[in-house]
């Protein structure tokens, strides 16, 4: 499971970093929110822990925000503010779950797992977002930042495997096997050509390029 821990206390973090890897976790660490904001929209991860109060960004706005760009992956919250009144405020700004400071490491673990296995991973996704791209797996639509964008069958199947893939390198190899089911290289500049033409239309007439060449290994997609 690849986890996000959004924490400013950099003793506390490492503490719950090791105590997630030691539960067979993979775990980046961000130290304030905006980092932790940048973090979660540009990688893929299966649960987000993050405080509440913390530097340059608080916890609320960046889950908010989040939530906002359509990034749905489960949230816990790790605060000292644990009233009653401080949970509800928590979960009402978009995470699911909440544990109060100090805590029993071994709740917050079991906690994420919980919130892991709630996602019901057997039941397939009909939505895909990465940052402001959107697509809509069922209608077979894809939007960036409101604005429709029409896509060719193959391109529309290429854009959903580089965004399930988000954050992470896919090498030209993956794209022949799993896009276009060929399992040998032709020796064609056909991956070369699609590529361009998909990226001349999530990228072209917006701020904020996400479709990258990573030189000699592949192609990411990231904010």
């Amino acid at each position: 499971m690849r986890v996000l821990l959004v924490e400013d206390d950099t003793g506390l973090a490492e503490h719950l970093m090791r105590a997630l890897q030691g539960d067979e976790h993979e775990v980046d660490v961000a130290h304030d929110g905006l980092s932790g904001e940048e973090l979660a929209l540009r990688k893929s991860y299966d649960v987000i822990v993050i405080d509440r109060m913390l530097k340059h960004k608080n916890g609320d706005l960046v889950v908010k925000d989040l939530r906002a760009a359509g990034v749905s992956t489960p949230v816990l919250f790790v605060s000292a503010l644990a009233e009653t009144e401080h949970r509800i405020e928590g979960l009402n700004a978009g995470a699911n779950d909440y544990v109060g400071k100090p805590f029993d490491t071994n709740e917050v673990l079991a906690r994420v797992k919980a919130l892991w296995h709630g996602r019901n991973p057997d039941q397939p996704a009909t939505r895909l977002a990465v940052g402001d791209l959107e697509m809509d797996l069922l209608g077979r639509t894809v939007h960036r930042r409101g604005r429709k964008i029409d896509l060719q069958p193959r391109e529309f199947r290429l854009l959903e495997y580089l965004m399930r893939h988000a954050g992470r390198t896919v090498t030209r190899k993956m794209l022949l096997e799993n896009v276009w089911e060929i399992h040998f290289d032709p020796q064609t500049n056909v991956i070369d050509v699609h590529v361009s033409r998909l990226r001349s239309k999530i990228d072209r007439e917006f701020d904020v390029p996400m479709l990258h060449t990573v030189r000699g290994s592949g192609y990411r997609l990231e904010v």
